[in-house]
């Protein structure tokens, strides 16, 4: 049986259509993240997370804010929109039914490395250095990402 590859030697790439193929329920996923993680690195857990985010988010092939879009909902994060564009900061919400129970769960949930994630993407398709702080509204299952550039 042949092995698809999903990374272009040349550029370490991930191909989009890799997210299509890995496709699963976060259980798993969210165990890790919020109980193994912490238990292992502490309160260093958030930095790494934010790190990994950004990290991942190089090795994307990512041209449009559509792609954005659509790998952080193929990565099962949420529906993420953009509400607010100022001259050096661009605000976005991250909204669905997987926030919503994220939130909700009798965990220590954060979302930084979706924040390192977004930094990292808009900073390649903008061309600008990029910092990414969010917000967490858990009356109303949102969370808000506010993007600024920094240089």
């Amino acid at each position: 049986m042949e092995r698809m590859t999903f990374m272009s030697k040349e550029q370490d790439t991930l191909d989009n259509s890799l997210l299509t193929n890995l496709q699963s329920t976060g259980a798993g996923y969210d165990i890790l993240r919020y109980i193994g993680l912490p238990e292992i690195f502490g309160s260093e857990s958030d930095t790494l997370l934010y790190f990994m985010g950004r990290n991942l988010a190089r090795k994307f092939a990512l041209e449009t804010m559509e792609d954005i879009y659509d790998i952080v909902e193929k990565l099962g994060w949420g529906k993420l929109e953009l509400v607010k564009e100022k001259k050096k900061e661009l605000v976005f919400q991250l909204m669905a039914d997987s926030v919503a129970q994220r939130l909700q769960a009798p965990l220590n949930t954060d979302f930084r490395l979706e924040a390192g994630f977004l930094a990292e993407a808009v900073q390649r398709l903008v061309g600008h250095d990029c910092e990414c702080t969010e917000d967490i509204h858990r009356k109303i299952h949102q969370v808000q990402f506010n993007i600024m550039y920094t240089k």
